[in-house]
């Protein structure tokens, strides 16, 4: 069986959002199953963790985890969405320990909480950066009325 189609056969039902695109796989999943899915990408499939990353959508805090089949060329992103007033899902750290450095760095640029992170503190930004209400963070009521921010 094809790693993508054991990945939807034990995962079908929880997608919120799922796409193929050539060798790429997005899947948005509810944010309290993320260690169970990534847990399985990861140890159950083989896959490489590559790289996690996150943005501020006016709407919601996004975090994707982005997944190599190195044989094959595929690669999977797991999509989450979090309450951007209390941004927060668990750590992966304790399913691989590759995710330490990135949560750390979209916790400290994206006040994402990673909840069961061993080490949760600044590296990246200086002590007296300002842990809440970043600047470049776009408030909800600044999106035009198609859905797409309005920087200016």
């Amino acid at each position: 069986m094809e790693l993508k189609e054991k990945f939807q056969e034990k995962f079908k039902a929880l997608f919120l959002e799922y796409t193929e695109l050539r060798k790429r796989i997005y899947a948005t999943i509810p944010a309290e199953r993320l260690r169970e899915v990534a847990g399985f990408v990861f140890h159950d499939l083989g896959a490489r963790f590559i790289i996690a990353s996150g943005f501020d959508s006016g709407k919601s805090i996004e975090i994707l985890y982005h997944f190599s089949f190195d044989s094959t060329g595929e690669v999977v992103s797991l999509r989450v969405l979090l309450d951007r007033n209390k941004p927060e899902v668990d750590s992966l750290v304790p399913v691989f320990r590759a995710s330490f450095w990135i949560e750390r760095e979209i916790w400290e640029f994206l006040g994402v909480n990673f909840l069961g992170h061993p080490k949760m503190e600044k590296f990246l930004l200086a002590d007296d950066w300002p842990e809440k209400d970043y600047p470049y963070r776009i408030p909800p009521d600044r999106t035009n009325t198609n859905g797409k921010n309005n920087i200016t």
